[in-house]
């Protein structure tokens, strides 16, 4: 049997970083059928990371940001055709062309797309941006170059934030706007977002919070907008970051469970049809997929994580071509950087499962330190400002479902004798950005307060 699974057919919808290190890893592994790479983009799996900072600097052009390829996965790649359909009783991929690729086993790797801004003929305005693909980046980067006299970012969130460091840095005017009360909070809490907020007002960014963009402005070329406060900001370039939609639209008839946070599947990215029943022959990796973590309840993850669809592609190449006992779980701990006005900020583990933090080490005066953060007496994340070295001892803590504050003298030197404060996760549908990490059940705070 396990020999019939190195051979046969395999179809991988998605051809970015998911999906190339998954054919790869199918190498790897010993599959020696035929593979076959579908992707709607007309590119080569590139690198999206380099697009909100380098690529925006002018350190870097948009086509320069190719994935290197760790070995030739033989594969037949379909670029710019997009998939529309799966039938999985006849086990065929339908693409827009007309054509269908049968398989015996399809792995799911689609991805996110930039959430666009609602009202269509305002999105279509000259200067109106999102940021998502290589054409993007090219496009803002070259509007940025030519010195606008001032650029608005909608959404506080990783991308929103690391768009107008990029603007800053260039010695651009920005205002940013978020729903929510401060920048990175539906990501890391009501604590260490009130240190972002201050980073960004004290490199000169115009940061409005708790407000709404109600209307975008221009007749053909973008020249403001209205603010839910009756203010108006006046600009010429606008980058709409409110978040990833996941690209599940093309499974609606599948019978598989997809939905808006992705497509269900269990610990060995199997995915799950409709009634919860798992499949055997289709498996989903990378940004599309919601999989259950015992470290966090059994909890359904979605994650938008580079390291998670690298580690992801490689179980469910491994559990493609391999029999049952062999299947390994994906229960690698999300991690996450990123680097914004001068600061490096780096994540482990789940910061929305939490009821606490604590500050473990260095200080927010300092802008240098650990942050801790726990749920019902056990440490379930932790983020580090400048700080990373400490990053692997926490995540110890975290593997182990350690206790609670931690102890103190931990890491590497005497920890801050902070106490516990709550972790203030704010409610998602309040934020303008969403968490990079989503638990997709209920929000351990959210539960508490009702108690």
């Amino acid at each position: 049997m396990s020999d019939d699974l190195k051979k046969g057919r395999i179809v991988i919808v998605g051809a970015s970083l998911a999906g190339l290190r998954a054919a790869e890893a199918l190498r790897e592994e010993g599959f020696t059928g035929s593979l076959t790479v579908v992707g709607d983009e007309p590119h080569a799996p590139y690198d999206r990371p380099p697009l909100s900072k380098q690529v925006l600097l002018g350190q870097a052009t948009a086509d320069t940001t190719g994935l290197p390829v760790r070995r030739d996965p033989d594969a037949e790649w379909r670029l710019g055709v997009r998939a529309t359909g799966v039938d999985l009783l006849a086990k065929r991929v339908l693409l827009e062309d007309g054509e269908s690729l049968p398989y015996d086993r399809l792995l799911i790797a689609t991805g996110t797309r930039a959430r666009p801004w609602p009202d269509a003929e305002e999105a279509a305005l000259d200067g109106v941006f999102t940021l998502r693909t290589r054409e993007d980046a090219g496009g803002l980067a070259e509007r940025l170059a030519a010195g606008p006299e001032r650029v608005l970012v909608i959404g506080g969130g990783f991308t929103g934030s690391e768009i107008a460091s990029a603007c800053r840095e260039l010695g651009l005017a920005v205002s940013v706007t978020e729903r929510g009360p401060a920048p990175l909070v539906g990501a890391l809490g009501g604590t260490l977002s009130k240190l972002a907020a201050v980073m960004q007002r004290n490199h000169g960014v115009d940061l409005r919070t708790g407000v709404t963009v109600t209307a975008l402005n221009g007749n053909g070329a973008f020249t403001g907008a209205q603010l839910s406060d009756g203010s108006r900001v006046d600009a010429d370039v606008c980058v709409v970051a409110l978040g990833a939609i996941r690209n599940v639209e093309w499974l609606a008839e599948s019978g598989l469970a997809a939905g808006p946070r992705g497509i269900a599947c269990d610990a060995g990215c199997r995915a799950f049809n409709m009634y919860g029943i798992v499949t055997d022959d289709v498996f989903v990796a990378g940004d599309v997929s919601r999989f259950p973590h015992p470290l966090f309840g059994y909890q359904m993850l979605s994650l938008e994580h580079w390291g998670n669809a690298v580690e992801q592609a490689g179980v469910a190449a491994h559990n493609m071509v391999s029999p049952g006992p062999l299947r390994r779980p994906h229960l690698s701990i999300p991690s996450f950087w990123s680097t914004q006005f001068g600061l490096n900020i780096k994540s482990v583990g789940v910061p929305t499962y939490s009821d606490h933090v604590v500050i473990a080490q260095g200080s927010l005066e300092a802008r240098r330190l650990a942050m801790v953060y726990g749920y019902q007496g056990r440490v379930t994340a932790a983020v580090t400002v400048d700080m990373a070295k400490s990053l692997d001892y926490y995540r110890h803590l975290i593997e182990t479902a350690a206790a609670f504050p931690p102890p103190p003298g931990a890491a590497d030197r005497a920890i801050a004798a902070d106490i516990p404060v709550p972790s203030l996760v704010p409610d998602p549908s309040g934020l303008s950005h969403g968490p990079t990490v989503a638990l997709t059940g209920h929000l351990p705070d959210r539960r508490l307060t009702v108690v």
